[in-house]
């Protein structure tokens, strides 16, 4: 039998959205003409693919096992074929996932929406939320860029430094912290609030304090930094987080900021990639714009001339 191609990008989509029309609207094609394709598909498999299970279509077993490969072929294909062409961003139609720490898509994602939209308008980005442990997302194409508090482990995974960044309290206006400077203690006695978003009430500076014969006093976890920070503006918790990066949150929220009495690394923060990507025109624009703008925390405002 001879195989058409074709039906490798036909499959990519229908696995990637879950649906007839959701794969025909990505691929610019008509829902009949990709129910079409799905047969073919399913007649080249000898598997079903796709089930309906009540108004949802559910990926069989089989599916799931070939999903990494199929994707991984399909942009295989697809820069070998565009890598001699010249990149037109106004022509440019892709889908890229984008995977962040949640204060870096509060402080950055709006930048980074507009910025690719004004370049180039086909492009859709899918925002997705940063998860609780490592994940092989990169390795399976299933995200394009991510964010990490440090360079990968993994020798295929590549990543540019943004910064380095400090950890800060954040308290409210009038919050008894304000009153005298912060020494382990006092920091120590406050109530406290961790970002997790498994709920975790322990992080690594409770080694580090519990290693000066402190421990502090963890009443509650918040799964957003966002969602932390104004607890913290509503309340006498404590959150200790990045300062760069939630800089621009902390004072919408009207929040004050004071130093960490014990002394931490400071935190890099690198943007991560699969290297198939490294001769991609398109994902180099997008990481390169993503750079762009990941680093504007990062710069000190300009002092007017004396």
């Amino acid at each position: 039998m001879q195989l058409d191609l074709n039906l490798l990008t036909a499959l990519d989509a229908l696995l990637e959205e879950g649906s007839v029309a959701g794969a025909a609207a990505r691929l610019h094609v008509t829902a009949p003409a990709m129910s079409r394709s799905l047969g073919r598909i399913r007649k080249a498999t000898g598997d079903q693919i796709l089930v309906r299970t009540g108004r949802h279509m559910t990926p069989t077993t089989r599916a799931l096992a070939m999903r990494t490969e199929v994707h991984a072929l399909v942009q295989q294909a697809h820069h070998l074929l565009s890598a001699q062409s010249e990149l037109d961003l106004a022509a440019l139609e892709r889908v890229f996932t984008v995977r962040w720490h949640d204060a870096l898509t509060t402080t950055c994602g709006t930048a980074l929406i507009v910025a690719v939209h004004r370049e180039a308008p086909g492009v859709q980005l899918r925002l997705t939320a940063e998860p609780g442990d490592d994940t092989p997302e990169l390795r399976r194409g299933e995200v394009d860029l991510a964010s990490s508090a440090g360079p990968p482990s993994l020798p295929d995974i590549r990543h540019r430094l943004v910064g380095h960044d400090r950890l800060v309290l954040a308290v409210r206006p009038g919050h008894p912290l304000t009153e005298q400077p912060v020494t382990a203690e006092r920091y120590a006695a406050v109530p406290h609030l961790t970002v997790s978003r498994r709920g975790r009430l322990r992080d690594r500076i409770d080694g580090v304090l519990a290693e000066r014969g402190h421990e502090r006093r963890v009443i509650a976890s918040a799964p957003t930094t966002a969602t932390a920070l104004q607890l913290a503006r509503d309340t006498d918790l404590v959150v200790t987080l990045p300062d760069a990066v939630t800089r621009s949150i902390r004072h919408q929220l009207g929040l004050i900021t004071l130093p960490l009495p014990i002394e931490l690394p400071e935190v890099p923060l690198c943007l991560l990639w699969h290297r198939r990507h490294d001769n991609d025109p398109a994902h180099t624009w997008l990481r390169e714009t993503a750079i762009r703008i990941l680093r504007a925390p990062f710069t000190p405002p300009a002092t007017p001339d004396q």
